[in-house]
């Protein structure tokens, strides 16, 4: 076992959250090609009196992006079973890697007064999408005609949230070292593939 998969199995055991059978899914889809690098992402959900449990892992390697999701389902009277997911994306069939930092005291950044609070990372291969609708207007505030609807579709394959009070620092900065990551590779895979046509 590389030290890269070894590093990664060590994260996901870390959850405590089914590790044997979320790193083994993940080592089927990622094959023989090397891990370049891997996030982990535990999330708890609280509603009502139950606890819900989503951990999501990303495997970057040279040519593809692999996606494993895992929840637990609990069946009345029964044992507890796991759905647990992974999708492999060509990395040249991406069309938006966005990361954002939300950083406390911008005008200090670079000092250790500033530091990244939050990131977000979300990325699109084109496979699914959302739609925010609403009413349309005009200027005049004494318009009273039906302007119809406007809206933004927006590429939603994946959306990753870390913040500090969550989640660590340690992990708010891993969540930017993968995205950086992920943009420097599909930046170049696109551009070869663009060279070759």
């Amino acid at each position: 076992m590389t030290d890269s998969l070894r590093a990664m199995r060590d994260d996901v055991a870390a959850c405590g959250y089914f590790p044997d059978l979320i790193s083994d899914g993940m080592e089927l889809a990622l094959g023989d090609e090397p891990l370049v690098r891997h996030l982990v992402h535990h999330e708890a959900t609280f509603s009502e009196d139950s606890l819900h449990r989503h951990l999501t892992v990303l495997g970057l390697t040279d040519t593809r992006l692999v996606v494993s999701h895992t929840d637990e389902h609990t069946i009345d009277l029964g044992p507890m079973q796991a759905a647990s997911t992974t999708e492999v994306v060509s990395l040249d069939t991406f069309t938006s890697v966005s990361l954002t930092r939300i950083v406390s005291h911008p005008e200090k950044f670079g000092t250790q007064v500033s530091r990244v609070e939050e990131a977000w990372l979300a990325v699109g291969w084109g496979t699914m999408g959302r739609v925010d609708m609403e009413p349309a207007g005009c200027g005049d505030p004494n318009c009273e005609a039906d302007h119809g609807y406007s809206g933004t579709l927006t590429a939603d394959d994946l959306t990753v949230r870390m913040s500090a009070a969550a989640d660590g620092l340690e992990n708010v900065g891993r969540l930017v070292e993968f995205g950086v990551e992920l943009q420097r590779r599909t930046g170049r895979t696109a551009l070869t593939t663009r060279s070759l046509r």
